[in-house]
């Protein structure tokens, strides 16, 4: 069956470096697109980035620009978000997602792993 695995969450200090990987399994994974959503408590899912099936483009919120960055490997199956300079309002669970085209809207993605948290304290 399809599976999305997040690893690598946890707890850093502001400014510093966090790497958050996702494994794919069960579905054609160099067909879909991949991106990252986040939720923080009492909030909306909101998207944080996305890469193209070849890992020729990526996209990524205004929010994250400049200090978050995507990559994917085809032959591993694997997305993996790099976030540097890292802000307390990064704190959210993230969460893996593909979809079969770029959206930034979360009813677009089909398949979702469970999440993992990161925690940016000040």
């Amino acid at each position: 069956q399809v599976q999305l695995v997040e690893s690598g969450g946890g707890l850093v200090q502001a400014g510093g470096s966090l790497r958050v990987s996702c494994a794919a399994s069960g579905f054609t994974f160099s067909s879909y697109f991949m991106g990252w959503f986040r939720q923080a408590p009492w909030k909306e899912r909101e998207f944080v980035a996305a890469i193209s099936r070849r890992g020729l483009r990526r996209y990524y919120a205004d929010s994250v620009q400049g200090r978050f960055t995507l990559s994917r490997d085809n032959a591993k199956k694997t997305v993996t978000l790099q976030m540097n300079s890292l802000k307390p309002e990064d704190t959210a669970v993230y969460y893996c997602a593909a979809s079969t085209d770029f959206s930034e809207v979360v009813a677009e993605y089909d398949y979702w792993g469970q999440g993992t948290q990161v925690t940016v304290s000040s």
